[in-house]
């Protein structure tokens, strides 16, 4: 005789002799590779980060202390000097007294500091990044002040991968630090920077060596050199704090080593605008800074 069972019945018993499916182990999570952009890309997210502080504050004041050695290697007293200098960053213009024996100070100077000139390397906050002038300027040439322009509304944007003024040989790491070694594409004497060092979190400029040059006027010559420029964050701007400077192409004269070092670093609200004119200086030398 057949025996027939409702279906509730049959799910029930089915339920019952059916072992239990085994559960699902649960995924580990797999570690996924850190990001690492390519050399050049690095090297273009550096100049990135530092570009974005730019322009500098209006006004610098510094203190910039010049060392040399003789030919022997003893100190170079007549080549060393110490300066107080206020800029106005838009066209670079300074005034610059020399410290003497404190109290005292020497006369009021224009000055208008720059690197690869015949002149003091400076001020502080340049534009590390920018090319070297394809001829040496005198002080009276006014520089192309750094654009001032707003940020439009973005409508898209465009990834640029590369930094077209040079080759990135080699990225190292080192503690805390990425550690790029340059090699210029072209113009060797106008791109300068040799190698890069930046924080390996923030990316933020802490050291460059950097080609520049020595106008000897007495033999009419222009000598390399190699600066190594070290760098710090004042106030949210990188700032230059020390460079030391070996002088190659066989010169073997005075000045072969060079350290300057920038101390008592200030961005002032504003600076009286005679600081700027040399022909001013004689009529507010009772005002003169000190």
């Amino acid at each position: 005789m057949l025996t027939y069972l409702c279906a509730p019945v049959l799910s029930a018993l089915l339920a019952i002799v059916t072992p239990a499916p085994a559960p699902t182990p649960a995924l580990t999570p797999q570690p996924q590779a850190a990001y690492t952009p390519s050399p050049q890309r690095l090297l273009g997210l550096i100049r990135a980060k530092f570009r974005s502080h730019r322009p500098p504050p209006p006004f610098i004041t510094y203190t910039m202390s010049r060392k040399q050695n003789t030919d022997r290697g003893f100190p170079d007293y007549a080549e060393s000097y110490t300066y107080h200098i206020w800029v106005r960053n838009l066209d670079r213009a300074a005034l610059g007294r020399k410290v003497l024996i404190a109290p005292a100070m020497g006369f009021a100077e224009f000055m208008r500091p720059a690197f690869n000139e015949d002149r003091d390397p400076g001020p502080p906050t340049a534009d590390l990044f920018e090319p070297a002038p394809p001829k040496p300027r005198p002080v009276s040439e006014v520089p192309t002040p750094e654009p001032l322009a707003t940020q439009y509304k973005q409508i898209g944007s465009v990834t640029v991968a590369g930094e077209y003024d040079y080759y990135v040989d080699n990225v190292a790491v080192e503690g805390n630090l990425y550690h790029l070694t340059l090699r210029p594409i072209r113009d060797p004497e106008r791109n300068r920077l040799r190698e890069v060092y930046a924080d390996k979190n923030t990316l933020e400029l802490v050291r460059l060596i950097t080609h520049d040059r020595l106008f000897d006027e007495g033999a009419n010559k222009i000598y390399s050199a190699l600066f190594d420029v070290k760098i710090s964050m004042l106030q949210g701007v990188p700032v230059v704090t020390s460079i030391h400077g070996i002088v190659g192409d066989g010169y073997d004269g005075d000045g072969k080593l060079v350290d300057y070092t920038y101390t008592n670093i200030t961005f002032p609200a504003t600076l009286p605008n005679w600081y700027f004119d040399a022909r001013s200086y004689a009529q507010h030398e009772s005002e003169l800074p000190s």
